[in-house]
């Protein structure tokens, strides 16, 4: 699944793709009131720590990646 986050007092957001269910990524957004951080990781096994203070928003969902070739 496809998570990109916006950042406040950035032009650029966050965007990677993760193998957590969109149920999974939004409980934890939703328990940020609670922790300074969230702690998110991606398929290629990076992690991200992210203030919860400076989301501006997060998108859920999307394409779980970009089609490469022909298609017959």
């Amino acid at each position: 699944m496809e998570v990109r986050i916006g950042i406040k007092h950035s032009p650029r957001e966050l965007a990677f793709e993760t193998e957590a269910q969109a149920e999974e990524v939004r409980a934890l957004f939703e328990q940020a009131a609670e922790h300074a951080l969230v702690a998110l990781s991606d398929t290629k096994g990076r992690q991200y720590l992210i203030d919860s203070e400076s989301v501006a928003y997060v998108e859920l969902g999307g394409d779980a990646g970009r089609k490469v070739g022909f298609i017959s």
